[in-house]
């Protein structure tokens, strides 16, 4: 196989490369025969077919098949046979009229040295879950529980207030016509404070207005940044009222038998699944910040950085219509996002150096632990597992994000590190 590499730039190549025809020919003419024994086509016997047949009907698939895979296996011997490290994935183009004829464009990993773990200074973050977080936990459980009753006094605070309202900005009215109802949780900030604030002390039947300054970021466009009359009148007032920790309330949430220890270790279960997953994320930015500080000196390869930037674009519009929002966004906005993004690559680079030059290998156990973990905030885990397993796309993304995490830990083991104990509610807090 002839191969030639030159350089485009610091860290972008092109190779030229050719397709061995022998074997190209041999893939084809085997995969055809194949197909001879086991083709049903209309007129012929299973396996009576005549290959002149075989060749008009399924003979170009085979062949695009055929070239597909050998372009594949061939670019990939070559990249081994010239000790490259690709960074992102390669641009694949004919050289000419031909089909054996290739040149791939790709960007390399740079060289980053030896990197010495040991010389990075890294906190490590520990927490345990406490009784009082079970409690805590139990506590929120019921608040998504219950209920409301009304009652004749005045609002207060946790109440729930039914309420009519209208709005004078200068001189337009909202609505324009009539009475916008609803109801808000005082504390809850569904509604802009300092109206939550207002109907502390009001009853049912009664009304107030209040002037309201509000912010220029304000999600109403039209109060937005304006001073605003808003006028409030309480239809109903209702106070919460929390069920009991009975053996009803314990059944509700799955447990059978309503058994309230067995109830406590599923939340702890829980909570300590959540911490592990916090624990990890803060260890990850810990490690990432260090590794960026030590490497921020070494050239990144622009194409991939790019691409990040861009997936970062797009991770943004598809949370904002998962949110329910509508998103313009400028073609040039991932320019924004390369700062972002090169330190992202930098890292990812990083790691995955770390893992090859110290021939770190994915751990089963590990995999499998993080799969059976995930699996358990199914109902049905087992079958959470299977379609796993089942998909090389899930299992791939699993692979990675395990294998990463498995290079976090094992670098942070080996550099200068320093435990710091937190609370379960401080370490969950991102």
């Amino acid at each position: 196989m002839q191969v030639s590499v030159e350089s485009l730039g610091n860290l972008e190549r092109r190779m030229s490369f050719s397709l061995p025809a022998e074997r190209l020919d041999t893939h084809i003419g085997g995969r055809l025969r194949e197909l001879a024994r086991t083709a049903r086509i209309k007129g012929f016997r299973p396996g009576k077919v005549p290959q002149k047949v075989i060749e008009q009907r399924y003979g170009q698939q085979v062949r695009a098949e055929a070239l597909n895979g050998l372009l594949r296996e061939t670019f990939d011997s070559a990249v081994r046979e010239q000790s490259l490290q690709l960074a992102g994935n390669p641009r694949l183009e004919p050289a000419g009229e031909g089909e054996l004829e290739w040149v791939a464009t790709f960007e390399v990993v740079p060289d980053f040295g030896n990197v010495d773990v040991a010389q990075l200074k890294v906190v490590r973050h520990v927490a345990e879950v406490a009784d009082a977080d079970i409690d805590q936990m139990i506590e929120n459980l019921r608040l998504q529980r219950r209920t409301f009753q009304p009652v004749p006094r005045a609002a207060q605070q946790g109440d729930r207030v039914a309420l009519e309202t209208w709005s004078q900005a200068g001189d337009e009215r909202l609505p324009a016509e009539g009475v916008e109802k609803g109801a808000t949780l005082i504390g809850s900030g569904v509604m802009y404070p300092d109206i939550e604030n207002a109907l502390v002390g009001l009853a049912k039947g009664e009304e107030k207005d209040i002037t309201v300054n509000f912010p220029a970021d304000w999600r109403v466009a039209q109060l937005a940044g304006r001073q605003v009359q808003v006028y409030l009148k309480v239809t109903e007032v209702s106070e919460s009222v929390m069920p009991e920790v009975d053996k009803e309330f314990v059944r509700s949430f799955g447990v059978k038998g309503g058994d309230l220890e067995q109830f406590r270790s599923d939340i702890r279960t829980n909570l300590e699944r959540e911490l592990k997953g916090a624990l990890m994320t803060r260890l990850r930015r810990e490690v990432g910040e260090q590794l960026i500080a030590a490497y921020s000196h070494v050239e990144m390869p622009p194409r991939l950085v790019e691409n990040e930037a861009r997936a970062m674009v797009q991770q943004q519009v598809e949370q904002a219509q998962r949110n329910g929002q509508q998103v313009q966004v400028p073609a040039d906005a991932h320019e924004g996002f390369k700062d972002a993004a090169r330190k992202r690559v930098l890292v990812g680079l990083l790691v995955g150096e770390v893992a090859r030059s110290n021939q770190l290998r994915l751990d089963p156990k590990r995999l499998n632990e993080t799969l059976r973990l995930i699996a358990s905030t199914y109902e049905e885990p087992e079958q959470v597992i299977e379609l796993y397993r089942n998909d090389p796309q899930l299992m791939n993304g699993l692979q990675g994000r395990v294998m990463e995490e498995q290079v976090i830990d094992w670098i942070a083991e080996r550099a200068q590190h320093t435990e710091q104990p937190l609370s379960f509610q401080e370490a969950i807090r991102q």
